[in-house]
């Protein structure tokens, strides 16, 4: 079982989940699709999902179990994921020569937010079956338990204050809380100054203090950057220089995460840095018909749309020159802009808006004050003979 991307005569791509035989697997692929196209899921969704569910039914495969049995054991596939590796869970390993290491002293195999997701894939593949009616519905209780709400607090219940019923998943592991993983200030600064065109110093501030994600970047049209300090004559409301991020299928592979448009404020920082880029583009001729931003300007295709992982590529190189002991991924620049905002005071929403997030949750990371934060507020409370009015 192996993940596999498929391009349709449309252009449009997603993944899917071959088996040894390099058929398509019906169950997988059914959801897979509905997930690209039913769902407006991104591509990059579907490779994480189709790898998630490879990975099941492969250990399926290797245990001699059809996908359903499976689904009532799914705490022994925890196992196999915490403690198989790559020698014993990877495509092209044996199916009866891979050996399962665990035990003292053995370093778990996919931490417990990796198998977390894996586990979101099958639940969903397995739902989707369900109803389609291609699987029984009894697999679902094997997967959720019904529970109330009364865990909820007041405000996200229902308004007349009944009770209702939600459905949680039975197996997920404890994820134990980490501070983000943000690039430093410092680091930034470095790989800025090792930047060695002004294309690349503009990615690393569009995602350092706009937080845009690598394909929003890779994605971005001439025409959604409006440095204008009014944009009302090209029928735009938004004050001031920004940009929008917006979704749409793109020939390079780069893909907005989120299906509502936004709009990012821009500093005078990145509104140079768009300028001196400019002139930088324009000494290439083949540039000049393409409606991307960001395009390649070094290497060929010239003109061509930049990818994805191109961005990365770059990243690395430039962490590599500025002498850092491990390279800056581009989510840590996100990550960093993220910090940044809500360390300047600015609230979750507002934060939650700006890097698009669905849920104000998923900006919930960014706000957790640092320990010098936490200091400064104890401090700052009044001692009980001040607040009594003690002089003594």
């Amino acid at each position: 079982m192996r993940a596999f991307p498929v391009r349709l005569p449309s252009g449009q791509r997603y993944w899917t989940v071959l088996d040894d035989d390099l058929q398509v697997v019906a169950v997988a692929d059914e959801f897979l699709r509905y997930l690209r196209f039913g769902r407006d899921g991104a591509e990059s969704t579907t490779k994480a999902y189709a790898h998630a569910i490879a990975l099941f039914l492969r250990w399926c495969a290797r245990t001699g179990r059809g996908w359903q049995a499976g689904v009532e054991h799914v705490a022994l596939f925890m196992t196999w994921l915490a403690h198989a590796g790559s020698d014993a869970s990877s495509a092209e390993a044996a199916g009866t020569g891979a050996v399962v290491l665990a035990g003292p002293g053995v370093a778990p195999a996919r931490s417990p937010s990796r198998i977390n997701g894996v586990l979101t894939a099958v639940r969903g593949m397995v739902v989707h079956a369900v109803a389609a009616g291609s699987a029984p519905a009894g697999l679902v209780s094997l997967l959720y338990e019904v529970a109330d709400d009364r865990d909820l607090p007041a405000a996200a219940r229902d308004e007349e204050g009944r009770m209702a019923w939600r459905l949680r998943a039975r197996h997920r592991l404890r994820e134990p809380e980490t501070a983000v993983d943000r690039a430093g200030d410092g680091e930034i600064v470095g790989v800025l100054r090792a930047c060695r065109s002004a294309r690349d110093r503009l990615i690393v501030l569009l995602m350092a203090r706009a937080g845009l994600r690598r394909g929003e970047l890779c994605g971005l049209r001439r025409g959604d950057v409006h440095l204008l300090a009014d944009s009302r004559a090209l029928g735009c409301g938004v004050e001031r220089s920004h940009l929008h991020v917006v979704r749409r299928d793109n020939p390079n592979g780069a893909w907005a995460k989120s299906r509502r448009q936004r709009a990012v404020p821009l500093d005078f920082l990145v509104v140079q840095a768009f300028d001196t880029y400019e002139f930088e583009r324009m000494r290439v001729p083949q540039a000049a018909v393409s409606d991307f931003v960001f395009v390649n300007l070094f290497r060929a295709p010239l003109g061509a749309p930049m990818r994805p992982d191109a961005v990365g590529e770059l990243m690395a190189a430039a962490s590599r020159r500025a002498g850092l002991d491990a390279p800056i991924r581009p989510h840590q620049l996100r990550h960093a802009c993220g910090s940044n905002v809500a360390d300047a005071g600015a609230g979750i929403d507002v934060v939650a808006d700006l890097l698009g997030h669905a849920a104000v949750s998923s900006s919930r990371v960014y706000v957790h004050p640092d320990p010098s934060r936490l200091r400064a507020a104890v401090d700052a409370v009044p001692s009980p003979r001040e607040q009594a009015g003690v002089s003594r």
